[in-house]
């Protein structure tokens, strides 16, 4: 409950990691609804794999020597890059810097990608980590969707992946597509519940500016789902994941205990981390910058020897708030004391009345200046974390 004065309780440090991303800005086709930076045309791939391992000796320095815990290749799709280029650019990582034994290393795939041939390549390179982008087992959705695969090569890839040895499996799955009603969201449930991944990712479909879904809406050929029709499908992907023994422990990511995503969990826990890459975003505590989005423009600047990015150095307030806005994210919840202590700001004397009244409604919990969402906060997630926003 909500005291009348701040409570200091016990201050819990989050893990020390350092991460790093790799981005392979290279797709067969596009997404309707992807807004990601990508390329159809791979011809610049092979120079562009060079820029990115000319970039990870550039930007040797960035972490400050601090330990690789997690390798992520992300896209895009880096199941396009054949092995020996992703063995290149794991061979500069182990050069420039000094790798954990246990290193979590994750590659992005589409299902009609991985063929056993190279799902042995990835296992023999180190990969341990498959995130596979399932999206949906209904061919209609992915028809709609303009996904390359469909349900059977999806349940190919993943029999491939387990008889390769792959033990640490993502599926993702969107809902909240127009189309998609109870019904055949909770039989793409089962069938992800029946695979037994070890993580499940899943996203709430939104239209961003500038891909074709976002084209269809504005010429009147889109119709959105609604607010209550994708709150019903949060709920039930909620309850059906949660029965069937996973962990809810960030919004849109559940996993079987011990298979969290340490990558992910880095981002959410304000570790740095260096992303490599033409878009990559990376943050090394005190600021964050980001790459070029233009793979030319990458490619050529690195071949000058600089780097081609934007840099932010962010205020106290900032730090705030991605603390806000990550950590309420979480199962771990947002902790008023670690703010106090850090930043000598105090949340709850500027929040008191509005954490009462979300309280009431039974949308957070708070005890011992620990706010977490209940399932039915995390439907408001977006609205109340940025309500807590310091202006």
């Amino acid at each position: 409950m909500i005291q009348g004065s701040s409570s200091f309780g016990s201050f819990v440090k989050t893990i020390c990691m350092a991460g790093l991303y790799i981005h392979i800005p290279f797709c067969k086709q596009a997404c309707h609804y992807c807004d990601f930076h990508f390329s159809t045309n791979t011809q610049l791939m092979a120079d562009l794999v060079k820029a990115i391992i000319e970039e990870i000796h550039l930007q040797k320095n960035y972490l400050n020597q601090e330990i690789i815990q997690t390798i992520y290749f992300g896209g895009g799709t880096p199941s396009l890059v054949p092995a020996s280029q992703l063995h290149e650019i794991l061979a500069m990582i182990q050069k420039q810097h000094t790798i954990a034994d246990d290193v979590e290393i994750t590659l992005e795939a589409n299902p009609d990608d991985l063929t056993a041939t190279n799902l042995s390549e990835l296992k023999k390179l180190g990969v341990n980590r498959l995130s596979i982008g399932i999206q949906s087992w209904n061919t209609t959705l992915l028809t709609f969707m303009n996904r390359a695969h469909n349900a059977a090569q999806s349940q190919r890839a993943i029999d491939l992946a387990r008889e390769a040895g792959f033990l640490n499996i993502n599926l993702d799955l969107i809902y909240g597509v127009p189309g998609q009603t109870l019904n055949v969201l909770q039989n793409d449930l089962e069938v992800l519940i029946r695979n037994s991944p070890e993580h499940i990712s899943t996203y709430s479909l939104t239209i961003e500016s500038k891909t074709v879904f976002d084209h269809w809406r504005r010429k009147g050929k889109f119709a959105e789902s609604t607010e209550e029709s994708v709150a019903r499908q949060y709920q039930l992907i909620m309850e059906s994941l949660s029965q069937a023994g996973f962990l809810h422990y960030e919004i849109s990511n559940f996993a079987k205990p011990g298979f969290e995503s340490k990558h992910n969990s880095s981002y959410w826990s304000g570790s740095k981390y260096l992303g490599v890459g033409p878009s990559a975003h990376s943050y090394d505590g005190l600021s964050r910058q980001f790459n070029v989005l233009n793979n030319y423009t990458y490619v050529k600047s690195i071949s000058e020897k600089t780097i081609p990015f934007e840099k932010e150095i962010l205020s106290d307030k900032d730090h705030i708030n991605e603390y806000i806005f990550t950590s309420l994210r979480t199962h771990r919840g947002c902790d008023f004391n670690k703010v106090q202590q850090k930043f000598n700001h105090d949340l709850l004397s500027q929040n008191r009345d509005y954490l009462l009244q979300l309280e009431k409604n039974q949308l957070v919990t708070f005890s011992d200046n620990l706010l977490k969402l209940t399932n039915q906060g995390k439907l408001l997630a977006d609205k109340i974390t940025s309500d807590l926003f310091v202006s």
